[in-house]
């Protein structure tokens, strides 16, 4: 009885410590995989559904420290040939925080860390 209350003290410490923030749409299969991710392990999260909300300009700037604009845009995206921007000369940032369906999904933050895409193996390592 005590390893198992040891156990669950350990276990509530580190997910206390946790804020997670799962941005992306619902229909993005990478987004949904996440979600499941964090719940399977019963760990909170926010889910922020660019479809309803895109990104605020601080919100931009926290992420892109970690991630360049480059790699946050996604040009393999239907929004992004629905567009045609890859027929012209553009603004990264101003497009992204215009049009928050240009993101790859789903960018997912804990505090200053941040990744895109599925990313179990570095989740894990979170604190």
């Amino acid at each position: 009885m005590l390893v198992k209350n040891i156990t669950f003290v350990i276990v509530k410490q580190k997910l206390g410590k946790m804020n997670i923030q799962i941005i992306g749409t619902k229909s993005c299969s990478d987004t949904r995989k996440a979600e499941r991710y964090f719940k399977e392990r019963r760990i909170p999260f926010h889910f922020r559904d660019l479809n309803e909300k895109g990104l605020a300009k601080g919100e931009l700037e926290n992420i892109k420290r970690k991630i360049s604009l480059e790699e946050l845009i996604d040009k393999d995206g239907k929004q992004y040939k629905k567009r045609n921007l890859q027929f012209m000369v553009y603004n990264i940032e101003e497009e992204l925080l215009a049009d928050p369906l240009l993101l790859k999904t789903p960018i997912v933050r804990n505090g200053n860390e941040v990744t895109i895409g599925y990313q179990p193996e570095i989740w894990k390592n979170w604190k």
